[in-house]
């Protein structure tokens, strides 16, 4: 998307998607009725997705985050991602290229109840994990900028 005053809108309501129309259009400076059709036109053309309530895991009692790579085991590939889809710990889950099929985002609420949920992977195939320490960068929109 090229359109400056798009991007203005988008970059207004990814810092605050929760913004009333009249309210974005003072922010980018344009009336209501354009604001109006610009989201519209955004939404039609499948830039806007939707809109996503964020939450945070460790306020949830999911303090501990992980990210898993899983290597399917041959014809494994459909279990693994009918597996993730089933467990609620799992937040993301990515088909990825290289040696490993799917990238994999768990929360748990301890380290005890994080090997739980890995050892049904294991069924289907090898794991690699990289718990999360901290994030350095949060969760935000690539290209507004």
């Amino acid at each position: 998307m090229e359109d400056r005053a798009g991007r203005r809108v988008l970059a207004e309501l990814d810092a605050d998607p929760r913004l009333s129309t009249a309210e974005l259009a003072r922010r980018v400076q344009v009336s209501v009725p354009t604001a109006r059709e610009r989201v519209r036109r955004l939404q039609e053309s499948g830039v806007i997705l939707g809109y996503r309530l964020e939450v945070n895991p460790a306020a949830l009692g999911l303090p501990v985050a992980a990210y898993v790579r899983v290597r399917p085991g041959p014809g494994q590939l459909a279990k693994i991602a009918e597996l993730a889809r089933s467990i609620p710990q799992v937040s993301e889950c990515h088909r990825i290229t290289g040696e490993d099929c799917f990238l994999l985002k768990v929360h748990a609420t301890d380290l005890s109840t994080f090997e739980v949920v890995l050892d049904k992977f294991l069924l289907y195939g090898q794991t690699t994990t990289s718990i999360v320490q901290s994030t350095t960068v949060a969760p935000r929109t690539p290209g507004l900028t």
